[in-house]
């Protein structure tokens, strides 16, 4: 697999980003209206709720925008991304204890409605930003009967539903990334092919040894240790695969 550096924005095409934005956007909104000082005298948990919010789309978008370079990387980020979304879901789920609202159960209507609704996919322009910004507020509208429903205990159900479905988007992301990478690789892996491949072929053009055991091109070594230490050899060019090496001078 060749060496290839994405878009960095590409995650504008993630519903996991989409919604993660819609679940930031309605978590301020929330927070503003329902957590008063009886709720949170010091602000402490307004705080806590809109930071998780706001960790979750920022570590999607860095851990995508990271894909190119370090899958591992980005699997780490999208990671603390569902963490960050599991530690919302707990505040949600508090606070709806302290009021002893009542916890949608499976099956609830509105419940499932919420976790059948699908995004639609973008359709960007040049002008991402202002289309992106539309998108989402016109995907939050498929939500908003629950999310602006003067009903603290409404919203934060429908909460709940948005983040479940979140992190189940996040772990089949997770999952995707893990599966890439072991088919192709990561970035390092690719980059050390393309310098193989490289020096390969400048090895042929410049009249190069075929290895005498598989025969493939053979690339100028230098001797780490031994009697022979930093003296060049030929070595295969398929090393580790092939051991095969020439003393300069036989050639």
């Amino acid at each position: 697999m060749a060496v290839n550096i994405q878009f960095s924005q590409s995650y504008f095409w993630l519903d996991s980003w989409v919604l993660a934005n819609i679940i930031q956007l309605a978590t301020q909104n929330f927070t503003s209206i329902f957590l008063d000082s009886r709720i949170d005298p010091g602000h402490r948990l307004k705080d806590q709720m809109d930071m998780a919010a706001r960790s979750g789309v920022a570590n999607i978008a860095e851990g995508s925008a990271r894909h190119s370079t370090s899958i591992e990387t980005e699997m780490r980020l999208l990671d603390v991304a569902r963490a960050s979304f599991d530690e919302l879901q707990g505040d949600f789920f508090n606070f709806l204890m302290r009021l002893k609202a009542n916890v949608w159960a499976m099956g609830d209507p509105d419940r499932e409605v919420i976790w059948q609704t699908r995004l639609d996919p973008p359709r960007y322009s040049n002008s991402h930003l202002h289309d992106a910004a539309k998108h989402i507020l016109a995907q939050k509208s498929k939500f908003d009967q629950w999310l602006e429903c003067n009903n603290p205990a409404v919203v934060a159900n429908a909460m709940l539903v948005l983040l479940m479905k979140e992190n189940r988007m996040l772990h089949q992301q997770i999952h995707s990334r893990l599966e890439e990478f072991k088919q192709a690789g990561g970035f390092s892996e690719n980059m050390t092919r393309e310098r193989i491949e490289t020096l390969k072929t400048k090895a042929t053009a410049d009249g190069a040894p075929m290895c005498p055991n598989c025969g493939k091109p053979m690339l100028k070594r230098l001797q780490k240790r031994g009697q022979r230490q930093g003296k060049e050899f030929w070595g295969c060019s398929d090393y580790p695969k092939c051991t095969g090496t020439r003393h300069i001078y036989d050639c």
